[in-house]
C-alpha cells in the first residue's frame, strides 16, 4: 500500500482548518492542522510533511515569514499559500520564496482540492525526472568508466557517493589515468549536472594573468584590459570547476585561491567589491603533492581545504585485468570514427598489452589502438605489425648512437621542437608527452628564443 503523503495546514481560522481537513483526508492524504506559525515550526521540527498549505495573514508569524522558515527546516516541501488580500504582487513574492501555488478567498472546497492535487502530480513528475536523469548520468558515467577491476570499481563508488554532495574533491594519479573523465562523471551524477562544467589548467597559464583568469578584471585595472571580463569562478556559478595540475598553482596566488574557497566569495583585479559564487571545486596533480608541502612550495591550509573527499586513480598497470575491457571500448569507439565496420585485436596483442607497463596510462592505450586501426586499414584484424609503441624497443640502438654523438642540449631541444610537430603545437600535450610541466616548458621556449 501507498505511503499517504502528510499535509499540514495552517490558519488561525478553525472553521477553515476544519472544512480543509475533512475534504482532503482520504486513503492519499493524512491533514495536520495548525493554529499559528509557532506551532507550525514545532511541527516540523519533529514530524516531516510533504505539502503545507498556510493563510497568509495570521496573528504573530505571517505566511511568507512562515515559509521562509520552514524552507529552511525542510527545502523539498511544497506550499500552497491563501490570502482574503490576494494581490499579483504578493501571489509573485510568495512564488519568489518558493510557494509552489498561491490561492485567493474565498474558495470553493473543489478548487483546494485540484491545487494540491496538481501539485503532488507535479512533485511526482519532478521526481520520475530526477530518477531518469539519475539513470540518464549513470549510463553517461559508466560509458566513460570502463573497468571492472577492484581498483575501477573502488573509483566508481567513490564517484557515487561523492556525486550526491557538494564536497571538494581532490584526485590523485598519473598522467593519463582519467582524472578529468572522473571530473566528468562527479559533475553528471551531481544536482549540477544541468550547469556549467569548466576546466582550467594551473600549468597552462601564465602566472601575471592566473588571478584575471580565476577572478576576472575590470577595464583597465593592467595594460591590455581593454573591457571588464568574468573570471572562470564567475563564468562557472552554479556549476562545477576543475582545477586541473592544481599543484602547478603560483605560490603568490595560494593564499587568494584559498580565501575564496573559504568565503566564496571573489574580487575582481581592478575592484574592492565581493562577488558571491557557488562553485563546486574539484582539483587533480599528478606529483607528490605531499613532497611539494614539505619543501615549500605548496600551502597546507589550501591543500587541507581541497583534500575533503580525495580518490586516488589507479595507473593502468594496477588494474591490468581492465585492459581487454578497454581496447574493445577503444576498438569501437575508432571504428565507428573511422567507418570500419569490424575490427579486432590478435591474441598476440593482447598478450603484448598484458605484459606492457604503460608509464602513459589510458591515454596511451588509447592513442596506440587508433594508430593500430588506422595502419591496419582495411584489414579486419589487428596484429603485432600494426601496434606502434611511443618508444619501440627496436629502436634503442639508434637512440643510443645518436646520444652519443648529440650535445645533451641539442638532444633536449630536438625532443621538444618533435613533441611540439607531434601534438599540433599543443603545448598541454607536448610537456605531457615529454614528462614535464607546461611551465617548465614554456620556459624552455623563452630560452631556446632568447639563444636566437
Amino acid at each position: 500500500m501507498t505511503e499517504k503523503k502528510r499535509i499540514l495546514v495552517v490558519d488561525d481560522d478553525d472553521d477553515l482548518r476544519m472544512i480543509i481537513r475533512e475534504s482532503l483526508e482520504s486513503d492519499r492524504y493524512e491533514v495536520i492542522e495548525a493554529e499559528n506559525g509557532n506551532i507550525a515550526l514545532q511541527l516540523m521540527e519533529t514530524e516531516s510533511f510533504d505539502l503545507m498549505i498556510t493563510d497568509l495573514m495570521m496573528p504573530g508569524i505571517k505566511g511568507i515569514e512562515l515559509l521562509n522558515r520552514v524552507k529552511q527546516i525542510n527545502p523539498e516541501i511544497g506550499a500552497l499559500l491563501m490570502s482574503a488580500y490576494g494581490t499579483v504582487e504578493t501571489a509573485v513574492q510568495a512564488m519568489q520564496k518558493g510557494a509552489f501555488d498561491f490561492i485567493t478567498k474565498p474558495f470553493s472546497i473543489s478548487h483546494i482540492e485540484s491545487r494540491v492535487n496538481r501539485f503532488f502530480e507535479y512533485s511526482t513528475l519532478k521526481q520520475e525526472n530526477k530518477q531518469l536523469k539519475r539513470q540518464l548520468a549513470d549510463h553517461k558515467a559508466q560509458n566513460k568508466l570502463v573497468g571492472q577491476s577492484s581498483a575501477a570499481l573502488d573509483v566508481a563508488y567513490n564517484i557515487g557517493i561523492v556525486s550526491q554532495s557538494d564536497a571538494t574533491v581532490f584526485l590523485r594519479g598519473e598522467s593519463g589515468t582519467g582524472k578529468e573523465l572522473v571530473a566528468e562523471a562527479i559533475h553528471d551524477q551531481s544536482e549540477r549536472s544541468n550547469k556549467p562544467f569548466l576546466k582550467i589548467n594551473c600549468a597552462a597559464v601564465p602566472e601575471t594573468l592566473f588571478e584575471s583568469t580565476l577572478f576576472g578584471h575590470e577595464k583597465g585595472s593592467f595594460s591590455g584590459a581593454y573591457k571588464s571580463q568574468k573570471g572562470i569562478f564567475e563564468e562557472c556559478n552554479g556549476g562545477t570547476l576543475l582545477l586541473d595540475e592544481i599543484s602547478e598553482i603560483p605560490y603568490t596566488m595560494q593564499a587568494k585561491l584559498l580565501r575564496v574557497l573559504q568565503e566564496m566569495c571573489i574580487i575582481k583585479v581592478g575592484t574592492t567589491a565581493e562577488i558571491p559564487v557557488d562553485v563546486r571545486i574539484i582539483a587533480t596533480t599528478n606529483r607528490d603533492i605531499n613532497e611539494l608541502i614539505s619543501s615549500g612550495k605548496f600551502r597546507e591550509d589550501l591543500f587541507f581545504r581541497l583534500n575533503v573527499f580525495p580518490i586516488e586513480i589507479p595507473a593502468l598497470r594496477e588494474r591490468k585485468e581492465d585492459i581487454a575491457l578497454l581496447v574493445d571500448h577503444f576498438i569501437n569507439l575508432f571504428k565507428t570514427k573511422y567507418k570500419y565496420k569490424e575490427k579486432y585485436v590478435t591474441p598476440a596483442v593482447l598478450d603484448k598489452f598484458m605484459s606492457y607497463d604503460w608509464p602513459g596510462n589510458i591515454r596511451q592505450l588509447q592513442h596506440l589502438i587508433e594508430r593500430a586501426i588506422l595502419f591496419s586499414g582495411k584489414d579486419t584484424e589487428i596484429d603485432l605489425h600494426h601496434v606502434k609503441f611511443e618508444k619501440d624497443p627496436d629502436n634503442s640502438n639508434n637512440q643510443s648512437q645518436i646520444l652519443e654523438v648529440m650535445p645533451l642540449a641539442e638532444m633536449e631541444k630536438k625532443l621538444i621542437f618533435a613533441a611540439l610537430k607531434k601534438t599540433d603545437n599543443h603545448r598541454t600535450k607536448a610537456a605531457e608527452l615529454l614528462g614535464v610541466t607546461v611551465r617548465t616548458l614554456r620556459n624552455k621556449l623563452n630560452q631556446f628564443e632568447n639563444e636566437k
